[in-house]
């Protein structure tokens, strides 16, 4: 079997950042904070009580008033990515085998306000269940994909992934394997997520996962700084367009990017907690280095996971050093969490996203919130964070990286095309 070459030929996203691709990534470069005080529920009992939200996004055009209702916003979020990354790629199923296009879609919690909403609902009524007919639609994880597909008329593969904060990077590396594997020409993937809800901020909360500096949201999210607390739950969505390569160049798509490498491996180690000694994520890295057919010293730019916890930041700093010894100290390592915040099932495809940008523009977005004395003796502060401030550089090749809670480990390589 011949196995197929995969371009990136169209990217959407929406994030506390901005609600396009182009206002998110002039935003990253600009070095601002997405974080603020939560307005999506009444915080005011909870330890955490800032969140990175999406702001004033208005999706009545893409939805007629029902549908709009009967959606979630993990829903309306994912929709509004797709439709940029489909436009953007000018795909119309009417020009393509729908049999041979489809969709991948990941989220790790999927329509958490519709849940906490009936869940409240039933608990202080009488005890009579009046659930809405749609309440299951809204909530399962899978439903943004499906609607993707009824959307756009894809009759090919169609799944959601769910994988905690891998969810998405799941997604595209599934949506990859399709594509390579000569079963399907495009698919649209990525993730959204929308759990800054009760549930979500009081269940991070009780895992004492979430930083607590109420005081200053904007500058609570510093990986891979000594004073680091935690990391700060954002929403968002953001879809991308794998299609095969010939396929691209025969309708004559821009390419993006190529995804050369894939690396997905489990901790098998805690609940929640990473591997101390990072080993799941150096095998992942390594992994996608592999089977790129490259060598560790090609890689310049690293998007770290980077979540500003206590334990995650050195264990992947650690599991970096380690795949890439002394080149661990020309490759640019960046967190974009520090900005956007921590999207969960969205961060994978979202940073991918940004992955790109930085190839593309030849800059590296920064990782902000680091302060000079702010050094963690278990950090090695010769490796470039990328600190403060965006760097321009070439990038040939892009890893990004993704953990999640269960020991989830799903790392994706783009190379420069």
């Amino acid at each position: 079997m011949e196995l197929k070459r995969v371009v990136v030929t169209g990217i959407g996203m929406v994030t506390p950042l901005g609600n396009d691709v182009t206002t998110t990534w002039e935003n990253l470069l600009a070095a601002k904070s997405g974080a603020g005080d939560i307005t999506h529920f009444d915080a005011s009992k909870f330890k955490t009580q800032f969140a990175c939200e999406v702001k004033n996004l208005d999706v009545s055009s893409l939805f007629d008033p029902k549908e709009l209702r009967r959606y979630d916003r993990y829903i309306h979020l994912a929709i509004h990515s797709a439709e940029q990354a489909i436009q953007d790629a000018g795909i119309c199923v009417e020009n393509e085998d729908a049999l041979r296009c489809g969709v991948i879609f990941g989220s790790g919690m999927g329509g958490i306000h519709t849940l906490d909403i009936n869940t409240a609902s039933f608990s202080t009524g009488d005890g009579t269940p009046r659930y809405s007919p749609f309440y299951i639609p809204m909530v399962i994880t899978n439903m943004a994909a499906g609607m993707m597909a009824l959307r756009y008329g894809f009759h090919g593969v169609n799944y959601a992934t769910t994988s905690a904060c891998a969810s998405s990077a799941h997604a595209i590396a599934n949506a990859y394997y399709q594509v390579r594997m000569g079963i399907a020409d495009v698919v649209l993937t990525g993730g959204s997520e929308a759990a800054v809800e009760c549930s979500g901020i009081g269940g991070f909360n009780a895992l004492h996962a979430l930083s607590t500096r109420n005081d200053s949201p904007q500058t609570a999210c510093r990986p891979f700084s000594a004073s680091r607390d935690g990391f700060v739950l954002g929403e968002g969505a953001g879809a991308l367009i794998l299609e095969e390569y010939e396929h691209a160049k025969a309708r004559g798509a821009k390419i993006y990017a190529e995804l050369v490498g894939i690396g997905l491996t489990s901790d098998a180690y805690h609940l929640t907690a990473s591997d101390p000694e990072g080993r799941g994520a150096v095998q992942a890295m390594q992994l996608a280095i592999n089977s790129a057919g490259i060598k560790a010293e090609e890689v310049d730019y690293i998007n770290a996971h980077g979540t500003s916890t206590p334990l995650g930041d050195v264990a992947e700093v650690k599991a970096i050093q380690q795949v890439f010894g002394e080149h661990a100290y020309e490759i640019n390592i960046t967190s974009s969490k520090s900005m956007t915040g921590h999207l969960l099932g969205a961060t994978g495809a979202v940073e991918a996203i940004i992955s790109i940008l930085s190839m593309k523009n030849s800059v590296v977005t920064p990782t902000i919130n680091h302060e000079e004395d702010d050094k963690d003796p278990n950090i090695d502060y010769h490796l470039n964070f990328t600190f403060n401030q965006a760097q321009e550089r070439e990038i040939r090749y892009a890893l990004s990286n993704n953990f999640g809670f269960g020991g989830h480990n799903a790392c994706l390589l783009f190379k420069k095309i």
